[in-house]
């Protein structure tokens, strides 16, 4: 994936947590449909768009849900059945993080030194 495409993937990815929880049909699984739609993403600044996007959506989840609903189950599946609807945050966190340092590597391999993440 491109710089852009790995970040567009970031907020697809922050989309389908909130997606499969949200959809009667739980987490859509045609990861090839998925590539694709990451494929036609081009320029690092409307995939910045994207990912803000995607942000405010699961801060409005989130934020818009009890401590009782994000502590029920999901449904039993091979993505997290079982499992508190409140551990995708970390699922999501987990998966942001990776990507992150991915770009921080590929940065420090072209020889350009990533801003920290934390602070100024």
């Amino acid at each position: 994936m491109t710089v852009a495409q790995q970040v567009a993937h970031v907020a697809q990815t922050l989309d389908w947590f909130i997606d499969g929880v949200t959809r009667s049909g739980g987490f859509d699984l045609n990861f090839e449909e998925h590539a694709k739609a990451l494929a036609r993403v081009t320029s690092l600044a409307a995939a910045r768009k994207i990912l803000d996007a995607a942000y405010a959506k699961a801060i409005q989840f989130i934020g818009s849900r009890s401590p009782e609903d994000l502590a029920r189950p999901l449904p039993p599946g091979p993505v997290m059945g079982g499992q508190p609807i409140s551990d995708i945050v970390w699922a999501m966190i987990d998966h942001t993080a990776h990507h992150r340092g991915a770009l921080t590597v590929y940065s420090r391999l072209l020889g350009k030194v990533p801003m920290m993440p934390y602070g100024g």
